[in-house]
């Protein structure tokens, strides 16, 4: 019974860990609208596009992020029996202190980092109409992104038992924080995202997989 327990760990790990790649693959697919689709229909880069084409690319982003977010969670709850709304378990008072400090202290390295405050600095550049349509667009990748944590952490738990390290965000930071350095051209942009992304796995287990309450602060440590 052990060896076919461990079997069916593996096995379920691997599919976890497919779905967590397939969410970063969600992402991805940005960069196949932003740099090479796009381009072709208006005939400029991205960053030659008007208010209007940021506006529609945004919204286009949104929707494929939507769908793609919705198939991995129909095909996780339907093959593999996991839902990530199944989990309504408060938490201790000191997890909602240590959330609040990694918001604090992630806040604080992105003001360092832009030199403000982002939000205020993103709206004063973009003006108010394209810093909404954006901050929408904030929120489907902070969905995908989280679904990287969330199957990560499940298939690293099935490998390796233990239930107190952030697998889900170690993945997160190895694929979608790490490839900063690629789309940002900056290798500090990157382990910045990296780190960021260890803090989200840390949150998902302090929420004690509640994604009522980690989607919230992961959303305004993104963000913020």
């Amino acid at each position: 019974m052990k060896e076919l327990r461990t079997e069916k760990n593996l096995k379920g790990g691997f599919i976890f860990l497919l779905l967590a790649l397939l969410a970063f693959a969600g992402l991805g697919l940005e960069m196949l609208t932003a740099f090479l689709i796009e381009p072709f229909i208006y005939g400029h880069s991205l960053d030659d596009f008007t208010t209007t084409q940021y506006i529609v690319h945004w919204i286009v982003i949104c929707v494929i992020w939507g769908i793609s977010a919705f198939l991995l969670l129909f095909f996780a709850k339907k093959k593999m029996n996991f839902d990530i709304f199944k989990s309504r378990e408060n938490i201790k008072i000191l997890n909602w202190i240590l959330c609040f400090a990694l918001l604090a202290i992630s806040i604080i390295i992105s003001i360092i980092d832009w030199n403000g405050f982002k939000p205020a600095k993103e709206f004063i550049y973009n003006g108010w109409l394209k810093f909404i349509f954006q901050y929408i667009y904030y929120v489907f990748e902070t969905a995908l992104v989280i679904l990287i944590v969330i199957f990560g952490q499940e298939a690293g738990e099935k490998w390796f038992k233990s239930v107190k390290i952030p697998y889900g965000g170690i993945l997160a930071g190895l694929t979608w924080g790490l490839v900063h350095m690629l789309t940002k051209g900056d290798i500090l942009v990157g382990l910045w995202g990296g780190a960021l992304s260890i803090l989200f796995g840390i949150v998902y287990l302090l929420a004690k997989k509640n994604i009522r309450i980690a989607f919230p602060f992961i959303l305004l440590m993104f963000i913020l």
